[in-house]
């Protein structure tokens, strides 16, 4: 437990005093006659009085609508909770606000290209692609979906659908076309927004096939309209020509008649996004996010837990395909400049990302627990060859950061900074445990829990509990919870994914623990743990020593049924040039068993090539064991790498004592 270890970073009163947290805490003391003497008080009163929470959050991030309404919660049940039932208002409309010559977005690729945007040019791109997305008929409800890299076209093709009240979904262009058939083809989609090609890790990737095929196969896409990324407009014009439906961008944008710039006004929950589970245990599962909850929930982040401000500079390395996309977009609503890149982070040098960060003064630096581990493999201290002046937040997701790498954070990239863990997921578009500027930072835990969010951990009884492992989930309703699954017509769906194990209370999946200071330490995921003994043990407790071993580059463990109990299998990727011989599985028990318990330890090491990822990087623990296990795997699609499940097959190791 770290509830006695000394912080790893602390802000000062002054800072803390300067925060836009601590200016709403201020705020609620003086609007409600509160004492609220710090976060801890805050958070407690933003759980128990929820409705008082969200309409001062709402006229703080100073959303824009054309009516709130009195009423801020309907019926209050989950699934199904009714909040601002009466507000109408429109989600680009909001992320529109600023329309001044100050850069909202800043677009970076591998190959050196930068373009920029300000927030002027931003609304007259918008405009321009809304009045063809309308001439193409596209309205409210409509699905307009993205098949694109993370480039400034893709923001205006979000945008531009969302200002009519349509939906937009996307995914990265490195999906292969069977993963694409099954995001897409379930939502069907009027028009498609697609890249000719894009490229990653020093190769040009050519998506022109893929595209014929999409358009072959989704019968509802009316309009495919192809955006110039690694060709020129004249190049794009040629290779499309003989795809059905197919028109290039500034083509479909120049014929389309003009029209200002409207905001069609819908109700709160009005569908804004489709996201995609990962669907490594099926066909990936349609979730549908309203347009009012997204943007309450992510000004609440950006502007408290992230500080975020007009002068700040935000990046996140994300694909279009994961929902920290979505996420970073929003940002536009605080009128930041965003960084979009896209490529590989490790191209043409590990420290990439860093030179990135000096010469575009990144003050928020957002990234996967994933990253900051490899980059402390390759031995990078971008500490010692960079200035990082402007740098004064990193943010980490997509699974747990080990304690290894908050203080590699901290000794080699910057001492000054918070350093925030974030939980949450694609269900919720947004986080359940965070950052937050005014509270200290300790060694692998998340600082703590989202304002307004009723998030608790509970036993096998169904009891909260503090200091102990168990289930993640939220209590009560809270905005951005999903407004249901497509074609999930009774919700029964929706319902079976997060209320089955207690009805009217959100069950995450998160194996995790509240630290007597309020922090949160995530062990893993609920169907990841591992119960050797009947003990059950979170896999991020296995991965956090096993990351100390020089030797080790990556690692995935599962449990694998044995002799009516289960066993630990450790899979590990070495170094170049390093085998796996019986004094480095020793060292590599050693250190595990020297810090955990004896349960802990692996009853099996065995060195594999290469470990399967989904697209956005997650290890996928589920999908091994079932390889190990000679059960199917179902839609392979959803991995980046399919190919190293066959590295799991009919293992000898694996049939011996």
């Amino acid at each position: 437990m770290s509830n006695n270890a000394q912080p790893l970073w602390q802000p000062s009163p002054e800072a803390i005093a300067a925060t836009q947290m601590d200016q709403f805490r201020r705020l609620v003391n003086e609007q409600f006659g509160l004492n609220l003497a710090d976060y801890s008080a805050l958070y407690q009163w933003s759980v128990d009085q929820r409705e008082d929470f969200w309409r001062t959050l709402w006229d703080f991030g100073e959303v824009i609508a054309s009516g709130r309404g009195d009423k801020v919660l309907g019926s209050d049940t989950m699934p199904g909770a009714e909040w601002f039932p009466e507000a109408k208002l429109n989600f680009a409309e909001n992320l529109l606000r600023y329309r001044d010559d100050k850069p909202a977005l800043v677009e970076r690729l591998e190959n050196g290209r930068r373009r920029e945007l300000s927030y002027a040019e931003l609304y007259q791109r918008v405009e321009r692609l809304a009045a063809a997305l309308a001439d193409q008929g596209v309205g409210q409800g409509d699905r307009v979906a993205g098949f694109m890299p993370n480039v400034i076209d893709t923001v205006v093709g979000m945008l531009a659908t969302a200002s009519l009240g349509a939906i937009w979904t996307s995914c990265s262009p490195d999906f292969g076309i069977n993963g694409v058939f099954d995001r897409f083809g379930q939502v069907a989609p009027k028009v498609l927004l697609a890249c000719e090609g894009y490229f990653y890790n020093g190769k040009t990737i050519d998506s022109v096939p893929r595209l014929k095929e999409i358009v072959a196969r989704i019968d509802s896409i009316q309009k495919l309209v192809v955006v110039p990324v690694a060709r020129s407009g004249a190049e794009t014009a040629a290779a499309i020509a003989d795809i059905d439906k197919a028109v290039a961008l500034d083509e479909f944008v120049a014929s389309a008649p003009e029209r200002a710039l409207t905001f069609a006004q819908t109700d709160f929950n009005h569908p804004l996004y489709i996201m995609y589970s990962s669907g490594t245990t099926g066909v990936p599962k349609c979730i549908v996010h309203g347009a009012g909850g997204t943007l309450l929930q992510h000004l609440k982040e950006h502007r408290l837990h992230c500080d975020l401000k007009r002068d700040d500079t935000l990046f996140y390395f994300t694909t279009c395909g994961w929902m920290m996309w979505n996420w970073l977009v929003s940002g536009l609503a605080c009128g930041a400049t965003l960084v979009l890149f896209d490529g590989s982070p490790f191209y043409p040098a590990a420290e990439s990302l860093w030179d990135m960060a000096d010469e575009e003064n990144i003050s928020v630096f957002g990234t996967s627990a994933k990253y900051i581990a490899a980059l402390e493999k390759s031995g990078r201290k971008p500490r010692e060859t960079h200035k990082l002046d402007s740098l004064r937040a990193v943010l980490s997701t997509g699974s747990p950061l080990a304690h290894e790498g908050f203080r590699y954070v901290y000794r080699d990239i910057k001492a000054d900074v918070c350093l925030s863990s974030i939980s949450g997921g694609t269900d919720i578009v947004s986080c359940f445990a965070l950052g937050n500027p005014t509270l200290p930072v300790y060694a692998g835990e998340l600082q703590c829990r989202g304002l307004g969010m009723a998030v608790e951990v509970w036993n096998d009884d169904g009891k909260p509990v503090i200091g102990e492992k168990g289930e993640l989930v939220c209590a009560k309703s809270f905005p951005c919870m999903p407004v249901g699954f497509w074609n999930d017509e009774d919700g029964s769906r929706y319902r079976d994914a997060y209320f089955e194990n207690w009805p009217g209370v959100w069950a995450h999946g998160d194996y995790a623990e509240i630290t007597g200071h309020g922090g949160v330490i995530i062990y893993g995921r609920s169907d990841a743990v591992l119960n050797p003994g009947g003990v059950r043990i979170g896999t991020a407790e296995i991965y956090r020593q096993v990351e100390k071993v020089e030797e080790v580059l990556d690692s995935i463990c599962i449990g694998q049924d044995w002799r009516d109990d289960v066993r630990v299998v450790l899979f590990v990727v070495l170094r170049e040039g390093i085998e796996l011989d019986d004094e480095l599985v020793q060292k590599i028990r050693t250190t595990i068993r020297a810090n955990t318990t004896p349960r802990h330890v692996p009853a099996k090491v065995i060195q594999v090539a290469d470990i399967p990822r989904t697209i956005s990087g997650k290890i996928v623990e589920l999908a091994v064991r079932n390889v190990v296990h000679g059960k199917p795997v179902k839609n392979q699609e959803a991995l980046a790498n399919p190919e190293a499940l066959e590295l799991y097959e009919n293992l000898p190791e694996l049939a011996a004592d």
